[in-house]
């Protein structure tokens, strides 16, 4: 049985319309994190999974954005955090959003097990070699480990949102 390739345009044809708008049901929050390459892996997974980014406004991300940002005019949402990171989690949890860390900790949840966000959620991605903060890990909902067979402790960041991301999404 062969199969024939499906082109872009009827891939793009079978996908939404338009310019992004604020989707907010999934809000991916990269808050700690530092090297650039990986925003603007996880700007494109936002697209792909439709969900927002969000990010603290300062140079760093901006300039990371800038340089990453391959979907130029048609990227999605992006959040710019202005308050503090910590005070902007709270202001998303008590707003009603379910607050998802991918992080080593004790009682994680295994990845496979991860069930598809039912309501408004935020994905905490941390610092590439730090994690997420003790204090902000104390107060997620859940933490969300990725199985690894290999002698690697984690995954690059930009990769392990990607994974979590899609499931959240129920996309996988």
């Amino acid at each position: 049985m062969s199969r024939a390739k499906i082109t872009r345009r009827r891939l793009r044809a079978n996908r939404r319309d338009g310019r992004h708008g604020c989707w907010d049901h999934l809000v991916i929050a990269p808050l700690w994190v530092a090297y650039d390459a990986n925003l603007g892996t996880l700007l494109r997974t936002c697209d792909a999974v439709g969900a927002c980014l969000a990010v603290p406004r300062s140079p760093h991300y901006r300039n990371a954005l800038a340089v990453g940002d391959t979907l130029r005019r048609r990227r999605p949402c992006i959040h710019w955090v202005t308050t503090g990171k910590t005070r902007w989690i709270d202001t998303q949890r008590d707003a009603g959003k379910r607050i998802v860390a991918v992080e080593l900790a004790e009682g994680a949840t295994p990845l496979p097990r991860l069930t598809p966000a039912s309501g408004p959620s935020v994905l905490l991605l941390g610092h590439e070699h730090n994690g997420i903060p003790d204090d902000v890990l104390a107060g997620v909902d859940e933490c969300i480990e990725i199985p690894m067979v290999g002698y690697g402790a984690s995954l690059n960041v930009a990769v392990a949102g990607s994974l979590v991301a899609y499931r959240l999404a129920g996309l996988s």
